[in-house]
């Protein structure tokens, strides 16, 4: 019988700095981002192993657009940004549990709650930043990435190293931002 006291058994995917384990007692895979750990499928972790990526690899516009490389490419920068993300995250808590102290001069109140509010509004854009992350990979998993959602076409590799989350080329973008700015407007 194995023991009840060791919670992972085999180390199966490192993607620096992630890592993929198997837990049986839970009947998943999980996915580990610092402190969260999150269910995925053995597959979709085994075939991103096969997938052979140099440390200094860029995408390039003479390969093939969105091949193999391209999209693990894609996908490591997304989940070390996410991951990156979540690591803030945690530090922002960390620092609100910290700071809940009574600072008895109200001038100094009131600037550690604008801070705080300061603080807890970029977390909330970094909260929403990190579904668009998550919506990109899914897009990758799907085939769909690096393809415009309005026109079909490929969105440049320049745009999508600047900004992976991406879902529309930058003529598409603009046109759809001068749309929103006359509804806007009216």
């Amino acid at each position: 019988q194995p023991s009840r006291h060791r919670k992972f058994t085999q180390l199966l995917v490192t993607i620096p700095p992630l890592w993929v384990k198997r837990r049986p007692q839970w009947g998943c895979d999980m996915i580990s981002i610092g402190q969260s750990a999150h269910p995925v499928e053995l597959e979709s972790a085994e075939m991103k192993v096969e997938t052979f990526l140099p440390d200094d690899y860029r995408p390039a516009e003479d390969e093939p657009f969105m091949n193999e490389r391209q999209m693990e490419y894609f996908r490591r920068k997304l989940l070390v940004w996410k991951q990156e993300l979540l690591g803030q995250s945690a530090e922002t808590i960390d620092n609100l549990q910290d700071s809940g102290r009574n600072v008895p001069d109200v001038a100094d109140r009131a600037s550690e709650e604008t801070d705080r509010a300061l603080e807890l509004r970029t977390r909330d854009r970094q909260r929403k930043l990190v579904s668009k992350i998550d919506a990109a990979l899914r897009r990758i998993d799907e085939g769909e990435f690096g393809y415009c959602e309005a026109t079909g076409e490929p969105i440049s590799l320049k745009r999508l190293d600047a900004r992976p989350i991406a879902t529309m080329t930058l003529e598409a973008q603009e046109k759809h931002e001068r749309r929103e700015k006359v509804h806007r407007d009216d």
